[in-house]
C-alpha cells in the first residue's frame, strides 16, 4: 500500500503531466485552426485572381471573415483568452455577407432582409453592452493560469472582455 507522501507525489506528477498534455493539445489544435484559416483565405484569393478575374462584395466580406478569424486565433494564441467582441464581429460580417448576397440574387425586399438587419442591430447592441461592461465594471484581469483582482486606480484593457 502506497504511503500518503508517495501518493501525493504521484498525484502531483500526474496532475502536472495532465496539465502539460492539455496545454500541448490546446496549442496544436489552435495552430491547426490557424493554418486552416490561412489555407482557406489563400484558396479564396487564388480563386478570385484566377477563376473570377474580379472580387465581388461577397468575396471581400469572406476575406474579412478570414481576417477576423485569424485575428481571433492570434489573440487567443498570445493571451489564452477569447475576446467575445471578435465572435460578434465575425457574426456581423457573416450576416452582412448574407444580406448583400440575398439582395444581389433576389432583387426584392422581403421579411428575411428585415430579420437579418434586426439581427445585425442586436449584435451591434451586444458589442456596445460588452464594451461598456468591460470598461465600467472590471472585476478581474485574467493572466495566463492565474486570476488576480484589478488594482485600485487601474483601467481595464479592451481585451479584458473575454470568454473564460
Amino acid at each position: 500500500m502506497p504511503t500518503p507522501k508517495n501518493s501525493n507525489k504521484l498525484e502531483s506528477m500526474l496532475d502536472r503531466f495532465g496539465n502539460y498534455a492539455v496545454e500541448a493539445f490546446h496549442y496544436i489544435a489552435l495552430f491547426i485552426i490557424g493554418c486552416m484559416i490561412v489555407w482557406s483565405a489563400i484558396h479564396t484569393t487564388i480563386e478570385i485572381f484566377t477563376i473570377k478575374k474580379y472580387a465581388t462584395i461577397d468575396d471581400i466580406l469572406l476575406l474579412f471573415i478570414y481576417l477576423e478569424l485569424g485575428a481571433m486565433v492570434g489573440i487567443y494564441f498570445k493571451t489564452n483568452h477569447m475576446p467575445v467582441r471578435f465572435l460578434i464581429y465575425v457574426a456581423i460580417t457573416a450576416l452582412t455577407r448574407l444580406l448583400i448576397s440575398d439582395i444581389q440574387h433576389n432583387h426584392k425586399a422581403d421579411i428575411s432582409q428585415l430579420i437579418i438587419t434586426g439581427s445585425i442591430l442586436i449584435l451591434a447592441v451586444a458589442i456596445l453592452i460588452v464594451r461598456y461592461a468591460s470598461w465600467n465594471f472590471p472585476s478581474v484581469i485574467r493572466e495566463k493560469h492565474q486570476e488576480r483582482p484589478l488594482e485600485q486606480g487601474k483601467t481595464p484593457r479592451p481585451e479584458d472582455d473575454e470568454l473564460a
